[in-house]
């Protein structure tokens, strides 16, 4: 027989459990998660991403929550989210494949730790202060897609050797992507005899205008910049070339999976689960200032027969030979 005193222990403890668990709920440490993505374009990112975290025994819903803010190449909220995720006091700001995002959390907050994954030199961008030694509260992964920017213009020059007017497609609202871009791009154009012309676009409009332009002005190719608003239109840019009969060269496979005609960069997705394990290693005690930024060394060349075919493209067997993927 349950006596009264006791079950009205026993409600107490059955009515107290539930707050409880939502305030052992609730003390998980919190990464805010802010990728420049679109959601559905990038679907597999995320799941790299937790895997790195797993690498260092963090399961998200179990010992840790994840925040996942997605930009859809729309960077003008940027500075709300960051003072939002300042206030709140998230463990981790993790910034995977965006340089705007990158830049956009050192300038929100000094003591954060912040985890990026930019194309760009982190030393020239100010998120750090040597690759080495970060000396700040900022760290992460360098993938390479800029400084790869020229090798990718020579093949895509052997990939159709007789273009010789190449436009160049950057987002300006993207400025450090697209000035590191604008500024390697004329000596690698020099050096292939080649001409370049620069196509601005940030709205679904203007990479209408963009195509209009090109075709307009008699361009051979079409250099892709590397941007997260290009990566959520790759199917509308895909359907312009094909239209349009351009050469086309993307800095991510996923492009190509799209529809576009090559690809050379860095395996994007793998950079995520980069970022992931820094995450997981601050979350354990790691100071960002002493985790050297890491070089992503894994880089791709993909190429779509199947668009090469529709457009009138012969591929050199020899950058066949070269490639990782071929989509046939």
């Amino acid at each position: 027989m349950i006596r009264r005193r006791d079950f009205i222990t026993l409600l107490g403890g059955a009515a107290a459990w539930p707050t409880a668990a939502r305030a052992q709920q609730g003390a998980l440490p919190v990464i805010g998660f802010v990728s420049g993505a679109a959601r559905e374009t990038a679907a597999d990112r995320p799941t790299a991403f937790r895997r790195g975290l797993s690498e260092n025994g963090y399961v998200e819903g179990q010992n840790v929550t994840v925040e996942y803010h997605w930009l859809d190449g729309r960077y003008e909220g940027l500075p709300a989210l960051m003072a939002d995720l300042v206030r709140r006091r998230v463990a981790v700001i993790a910034t995977p494949g965006s340089a705007v995002a990158s830049l956009a959390a050192k300038a929100a907050t000094a003591t954060i730790p912040i985890v990026f994954g930019v194309p760009d030199n982190p030393v020239g961008l100010g998120l750090v202060a040597s690759l080495a030694r970060p000396g700040g509260n900022a760290t992460g992964t360098n993938f390479l897609f800029q400084e790869v920017g020229g090798n990718r213009l020579a093949l895509l020059h052997e990939l159709v050797p007789k273009a010789a007017r190449v436009a160049v497609l950057v987002n300006p609202t993207n400025a450090p992507n697209t000035e590191t871009a604008l500024r390697e791009m004329p000596e690698m154009a020099r050096v292939l005899s080649l001409q370049t012309m620069v196509l601005n676009a940030s709205t679904v409009g203007e990479i209408d205008e963009a195509f209009a332009s090109l075709v307009r002005e008699r361009a051979d190719a079409l250099y892709i910049g590397s941007d997260a608003f290009f990566d959520t239109r790759r199917l509308q840019i895909a359907l312009l070339a094909a239209r349009n009969a351009i050469p086309t060269s993307a800095p991510d496979s996923e492009s190509v999976r799209a529809g576009l005609l090559m690809s050379y960069g860095t395996d994007i997705v793998d950079v995520y689960r980069q970022v992931g394990v820094y995450a997981g290693r601050i979350l354990k005690g790691a100071k960002p200032a002493e985790l050297p930024v890491e070089q992503a060394t894994k880089l791709e060349l993909v190429i779509n027969l199947v668009a090469a075919k529709a457009i009138g493209v012969d591929v050199p067997p020899s950058l066949l030979a070269r490639a990782d993927e071929v989509i046939e």
